[in-house]
C-alpha cells in the first residue's frame, strides 16, 4: 500500500504544483487503502513508471503493517472504515461523476451557503454547468482552495483525497 509522505501532501495543496497531473491523481489516490498494483494499472500501465517516479521523489512511501505512522500521514485502514469519516458520512455507492458532483454541491451548500452566499450560488451554478469531467475537475479543484481559505489546508486535503474516491478512474487518468 501506498501513502502520501509530507512532501506529496504539500503537493496537493493549491499553490504548490510542481508535477503534472498525472502524478498529481496518482498522489491523490495513494490513501493506503488502494493496492499498488491496482494503481500502477492507471495510465494505460503507465502508472508504474509514475509511482517508481514519485516513490524516488520522496512523494510517496510504502506502508508496510510493521510500519509505525505519523500523525501527520494518511490514518491506518482500521480508523476510516469505522463509522463516519472526519470529512463526512462514509459512501457506500460505486465511482461516478454524478456522486462526485452531489458530493461537490453538497459540500457547497454546507461550507458556504451559512457563510457567503453568493460564494455557493456562483458553485452551485458553475456545478450545474460543468458537463464534461474536465469542467467539473476544474470546479472542484476551485472548489477545494477556497475550503483551503475558509477551513484550513488539512479539511482541504480531506476533501481532495474523498472527492478521488468518488471519481471514477478514467477521470483521473484523463486529467491533463
Amino acid at each position: 500500500m501506498l501513502i502520501k509522505t509530507e512532501k506529496g501532501r504539500l503537493e496537493l495543496r493549491p499553490g504548490h504544483r510542481s508535477l503534472g497531473q498525472r502524478e498529481r491523481a496518482l498522489l491523490l489516490v495513494a490513501d493506503g487503502q488502494q493496492s499498488e498494483s491496482k494503481m500502477a494499472e492507471l495510465f494505460q500501465g503507465d502508472g508504474r513508471r509514475l509511482i517508481d517516479q514519485l516513490l524516488a521523489q520522496g512523494y510517496l512511501q510504502r506502508r508496510t503493517p510493521a510500519s509505525s505512522q505519523s500523525p501527520a500521514l494518511e490514518p491506518p485502514p482500521p480508523a476510516r472504515a469505522q463509522g463516519p469519516s472526519a470529512h463526512g458520512e462514509q459512501f457506500a455507492g460505486t465511482r461516478s461523476l454524478a456522486s462526485a458532483r452531489m458530493f461537490l454541491f453538497d459540500l457547497s451548500e454546507r461550507l458556504f451557503a451559512p457563510r457567503d452566499k453568493a460564494l455557493a450560488h456562483r458553485y452551485r451554478d458553475a456545478l450545474r454547468e460543468a458537463r464534461d469531467p474536465q469542467a467539473m475537475l476544474a470546479v472542484g479543484r476551485a472548489l477545494i482552495a477556497d475550503v483551503e481559505a475558509l477551513a484550513g489546508s488539512e479539511r482541504a486535503d480531506g476533501i481532495s483525497e474523498r472527492l478521488a474516491k468518488l471519481l471514477p478512474a478514467h477521470v483521473l487518468e484523463s486529467s491533463p
